[in-house]
């Protein structure tokens, strides 16, 4: 039960750090206009989460339950 209380330590802190690249994308594009971003690929972090947010909206009542998981998620994790 050790291993597993690990890894998913290690799960969390990846996904923490995941979550920091896209809001740190996010500021980036905001700041830069969306171009010439210096040390950041030639990737639109504002449209691919648009993109999601879409989906969820095209999915209907699916992707309002995936949304209200989402934010219990985050909930838990501020708290």
């Amino acid at each position: 039960m050790d291993i597993m209380n690990k890894v998913k330590g290690w799960a969390k802190a990846i996904a923490d750090v995941g979550v920091s690249f896209i809001a740190l994308g996010i500021v980036l594009e905001i700041l830069f206009n969306g171009q010439g971003i210096p040390f950041w690929p030639n990737v639109s972090v504002i449209g691919n989460v648009q993109g999601v947010l879409q989906g969820f909206s095209d999915q209907g009542l699916i992707g309002l339950v995936a949304v209200w998981i989402f934010i219990s998620y985050l909930q838990q994790k501020i708290i």
